[in-house]
């Protein structure tokens, strides 16, 4: 049994230092790393151009899927600094190097200048984020978590929680503006790296709040009585029950809470900009007006786990999001849709060696390269076996394709198009009404509450599921491989599962599967009942 730990309830003035220095950093820490996520579509283009624009996109999700994937390392660095030196001093060096690394991006030359130096000094950059981050969140939810009142630790910690939103809001915010203040040559051509810059403007401030901060009174106990861990890595495996509460804590709620939450807003807005051809700069704004409204969300339910505990808004938001998951989908699809679309034609493509290979420039098949037409344009197709290649248009038409020019991709669009007799590739793209738009943001925040009631209450629900001691590397390290593989792989995987299939709302398969998962876990293995502190949990 832990050793119980006086609790000294600060001030509501240094509760609000506490809270608004720990978020403001959280904001400027997840604005940086998701500025990445938001320029994609430049990106793929300055970093890795291949010819291939699913190819292109597949490989930018890899190299975003990188940051996440070096994450748990950086937890468990870390998380040891954080349960050896402290709290508030790890977290200010973690902020300093995501800075940094963020700025860095904005400074590289395209790869058309320097060759395959750019790709790889964007993968040493993603790497740096990713360690950074995976010492920031911890040190942030526990330096909150330690400084809160028992009774209010669900309210004051969804907070932290609603900042990571606040770091997406923030990066849709400043594109927009620099897109607002820009030509669209300009920005093409340098723009976009002025966000990235701007992380060193967002640095000094975050720097300047966090210095004003004391240690956690928690650790500052524990280092007065001699009682912080030796080896906090190590003690995070051996302490009773903590192995565990370490697998409850990476498959039962931090993967389960990320899928959701990057499903709700990267998913949704890759497809709106791609299978739904809204107009880029629309669709952000959608998304982004959604995830400002849906942060109140996350107070929300931070704050009812206060008074119900801590697994029931997790167990009931993972039920929800099985059974609202492609039916909200589905909605947002036929509301958003671009009107020149011919939703209702269904298209099938027949031949002998339909075989699809995303990570190829140039599809060895011709038919590989017709599915790659589809998948590229968003469009859903079946797949039927034949001895000659043919399209066929709403199960009756045959779509000959002989003669077409199999190695000009844009000129074989255009004489499909014409043997069809109607638009079925080249879409402009296009901007929902203003109630559209009301629609599909009503869509988004049912996502956003369904993110919500699994992510507000989990910063204190970790705090407490381990003892202080070695608290920062217990919840870090389950925390960011959770949330690093099963979501920092989501994009990469869904848009997989998409080019593979034809159909655009496959991918979602994949959160479905995982939150499946994480239902079990949880249920079977978090506690019910009212909150209660580690020290008062004897098991």
């Amino acid at each position: 049994m832990a050793t119980q730990t006086v609790h000294h309830e600060p001030s509501a003035s240094d509760m609000r230092l506490v809270i608004g220095a720990s978020s403001a950093g959280t904001v400027f820490e997840w604005y940086d790393f998701f500025i990445y996520g938001a320029l994609g579509a430049i990106l793929s283009k300055t970093f890795f151009p291949t010819g291939n624009a699913t190819l292109e996109m597949l490989l930018f999700w890899l190299v975003f899927a990188v940051g996440f994937g070096f994450r748990p390392l950086g937890a468990i660095l870390f998380g040891y600094l954080g349960d050896k030196l402290g709290r508030k001093y790890t977290f200010l060096v973690t902020v300093t190097l995501m800075g940094i690394a963020t700025a860095g991006v904005g400074l590289i030359p395209a790869a058309s200048e320097i060759g395959l130096w750019a790709p790889a000094i964007v993968i040493l950059l993603r790497i740096l984020q990713g360690l950074a981050l995976g010492g920031e969140y911890g040190g942030a939810a526990i330096y909150v978590a330690e400084h809160s009142p028992f009774s209010r630790r669900g309210y004051f910690t969804s907070y932290i929680q609603a900042s990571v939103v606040g770091g997406f809001v923030l990066s849709l915010i400043v594109v927009l503006g620099c897109k607002a203040a820009m030509s669209p040559e300009t920005w093409n051509a340098w723009g976009w790296r002025v966000p990235f810059l701007l992380s060193l403007l967002l640095l000094a401030i975050s720097l300047w709040m966090r210095f004003k901060l004391s240690e956690s009174p928690v650790f500052q106990a524990m280092k007065e009585a001699g009682e912080t861990a030796g080896n906090p890595f190590v003690e995070s495996f051996t302490y009773p029950g903590n192995k565990k509460r370490i697998f409850i804590a990476l498959f039962g709620i931090a993967a389960g809470l990320t899928v959701i939450w990057y499903t709700a807003m990267f998913s949704g807005l890759s497809f709106l900009q791609n299978a739904m051809h809204v107009e880029s700069t629309t669709a952000e704004i959608i998304v982004g007006i959604a995830a400002l409204i849906g942060m109140g969300f996350y107070i929300y339910f931070g704050s009812l786990s206060d008074r119900i505990g801590r697994k029931k808004p997790i167990v009931i938001g993972y039920v929800l999001t099985l059974l609202l998951l492609f039916p909200t989908f589905w909605f947002i699809g036929s509301v958003a849709k671009n009107p020149a679309q011919h939703a209702s034609i269904e298209w099938t493509i027949r031949g002998s060696d339909c075989s699809y290979d995303p990570f190829s420039t140039k599809q060895k098949t011709q038919c590989g390269k017709l599915m790659g037409d589809f998948a590229g344009a968003g469009i859903g197709y079946t797949l039927d076996q034949g001895d000659k290649l043919e399209l066929v248009m709403g199960g009756t038409e045959v779509i000959a394709l002989d003669g077409l020019n199999w190695d000009d991709a844009k000129a074989r669009k255009a004489e499909i198009e014409a043997r069809v007799g109607k638009t079925v590739f080249n879409f402009e793209k296009h901007k929902p009404s203003l109630g559209q738009s009301a629609l599909i943001i009503a869509a988004l925040l049912v996502l956003m509450a369904l993110s919500a009631a699994t992510y507000g209450p989990v910063a204190a629900l970790l705090a407490e599921m381990f003892p202080p001691k070695v608290r920062y590397s217990s919840m870090s390290i389950p925390y960011h491989i959770g949330t690093g593989y099963f979501g920092g792989f989501l994009p990469f995987i869904a848009s997989f599962i998409v080019a593979r299939t034809g159909d655009p709302y496959s991918g979602l398969w994949y959160t479905w599967g995982v939150v499946l998962m994480a239902l079990i876990v949880a249920w079977w293995g978090l506690p019910d009942g009212r909150p209660r502190d580690f020290t008062d949990d004897v098991a």
